[in-house]
């Protein structure tokens, strides 16, 4: 996840980001700092115009965003309508133009704004771990059905466990849990950074007797012998940009049942194709599901063999010591 996570922070970085530091391009460059007097409406249109002219993507949307913000709502939308022509104070209007002033570096508005929400789920974001895309909601969803439409098959007695592999945030893991009351999850990411987002976003929301975070590079050799103590897992799921060959050969039978991935569009063909020939793995592409703009964006791969093993009902206890970083 640390090179997915790299790679889709320099993406949103834009040009602007070099040498480790935000925007210095744009550090010669300072918008006018609005007096005092200017209302709610007028920040975010004067904004949106600033925005617009130097090519920053979403204007309007990041500057209804950042206004909300210091004014204490989540969407501008949701203020109340008295607060759109109140003036804004000075202290107020000094934390829109600090803030407006990252947005023209280039940072993305979730790390502006230090949170997210993520299937009804309000989550701490920072950078440098990535940021779940509005499309990943529809994995998580898709999961839900499965498991509500097929019960027995995720979780012989009470919830099913689950092992998300490529954390992050911790987004998808908190959401199946807040919807699965009795589900547990086993999430692992071998960035620090993502262990400690997830852990935070865990006690947040005061999910974390459910779920176990844990280091682990699963590109290593032998990797995968660290999740055996946890006994057979009843559900895969994880959001890397794209699947890993030596991912896929490595995995264990326990965990080898029902996973779900989000991949690039142009992938479920490849996938297909290259679990087809290798049928020693006994995996095979049982659905791929399209995302809200038409892509197919998700996958279902499931076990083709017999489903062995049995659902655990404690939570062993493996050394994290033993777990590489």
């Amino acid at each position: 996840m640390e090179l997915w996570g790299g790679m889709l922070w320099a993406l949103l970085s834009g040009p602007g980001r070099r040498g480790g530091t935000w925007g210095r391009a744009f550090s010669s460059w300072r918008p006018h700092l609005p007096q005092a007097g200017w209302s709610a409406t007028e920040l975010v249109s004067q904004w949106t115009a600033v925005f617009e002219k130097r090519g920053i993507p979403e204007a309007r949307e990041s500057s209804e965003y950042i206004v909300a913000h210091v004014l204490g709502a989540k969407t501008f939308q949701s203020l109340r309508p008295g607060l759109l022509s109140k003036p804004l104070t000075p202290w107020q209007l000094q934390c829109v133009q600090e803030l407006s002033s990252r947005r023209l570096q280039r940072m993305p508005v979730q790390y502006i704004l230090g949170e997210w929400d993520f299937c009804g789920l309000n989550l701490k974001m920072a950078p440098p771990v990535f940021i779940p895309r509005p499309e990943t909601e529809e994995l998580v969803e898709w999961v839900l059905e499965e498991v509500a439409q097929k019960p027995r098959a995720v979780g012989a007695q009470g919830g099913p466990l689950i092992l998300e592999v490529g954390c992050g945030s911790g987004a998808i893991s908190l959401s199946l849990l807040s919807q699965l009351p009795q589900s547990r999850v086993i999430a692992v990411d071998k960035a620090g950074a993502a262990i400690s987002l997830t852990q935070e976003n865990a006690q947040r929301l005061q999910l974390q007797d459910r779920i176990r975070i844990a280091p682990l590079d699963v590109t290593l050799e032998g990797s995968w012998a660290h999740l055996l103590p946890w006994g057979p897992m009843d559900l895969l799921v994880s959001n890397p940009p794209y699947v890993f060959h030596q991912d896929m050969e490595q995995l264990a039978p326990e965990i080898r049942r029902s996973l779900f991935l989000e991949v690039d569009p142009r992938h479920p063909e490849l996938v297909g194709s290259w679990l087809q020939s290798r049928p020693g793995l006994s995996l095979e592409l049982v659905a791929v599901r399209k995302d809200f703009c038409g892509r197919p964006r998700f996958l279902h791969i499931r076990r083709s063999g017999p489903h062995g093993g049995c659902h655990v009902d404690a939570w062993p206890a493996p050394q994290p010591a033993e777990v590489p970083g």
